[in-house]
């Protein structure tokens, strides 16, 4: 069982933080406000895991001003997917022993 276990990686283990991965595994990025309204986020609380998964170097986040309006973006790095999809596989494994 240990060796299934092995690729659940705990940075994923918040449902926000599986939620941004899933969400930035099949897009190219997502700006802050798609985030909060796909996950039902308060501010603070994509705010605060989305830099959690940014110090894990899982996510770059880049900030600019569209307008006069600050915009936010949030894109899987490759150490990020890399890392997801070994969460994902080992999560389908456990679910599918017998």
């Amino acid at each position: 069982m240990k060796n299934l276990l092995g690729n659940i990686n705990k940075a994923f283990d918040h449902r926000i933080r599986l939620g941004i991965m899933s969400i930035l595994m099949v897009n190219e990025y997502a700006d802050f406000n798609t985030l909060k309204e796909l996950l039902g986020a308060t501010d603070g609380n994509l705010a605060s895991h989305a830099k959690a998964l940014e110090k894990a170097v899982f996510i770059r986040i880049e900030k600019q001003f569209v307008g006069r309006k600050p915009n936010t973006r949030y894109f899987a790095t490759d150490k990020g997917k890399v890392e997801f999809q070994k969460h994902i596989e080992a999560l389908e494994k456990l679910i599918h022993i017998k």
